[in-house]
């Protein structure tokens, strides 16, 4: 089941006050997509519900959708025994593939 459903998307976009026309922007797409992703009318890909998630800065609720508080709990804990010297990025990159 997927829990980042079409309203998901619309609330995320909607949180960060953006338009559908400034989110097709910054996707690269035309704000007809963004309306049709956000009715449930067409599927995001991965990359794109990636980029939707970055965008609007949700990537801890979309964490939180997905994997569950426990989860996201267990990996916040573990991030704070990664070495200071490796980069916000790479720990993110690392937290995405969990």
């Amino acid at each position: 089941m997927n829990l980042l459903n079409h309203s998901t998307l619309r609330n995320f976009r909607k949180s960060a006050n953006l338009t559908q026309e400034d989110m097709a922007e910054e996707l690269n797409i035309t704000q007809s997509h963004v309306s049709k992703y956000e009715s449930g009318r067409k599927i995001l890909d991965y990359e794109t519900l990636v980029k939707w998630i970055q965008v609007t800065n949700s990537e801890v609720q979309a964490a939180l959708i997905m994997f569950g508080a426990d989860v996201c709990a267990q990996a916040a804990q573990l991030a704070t025994l990664v070495p200071a010297y490796i980069s916000n990025d790479v720990c993110r990159l690392w937290l995405s593939f969990m």
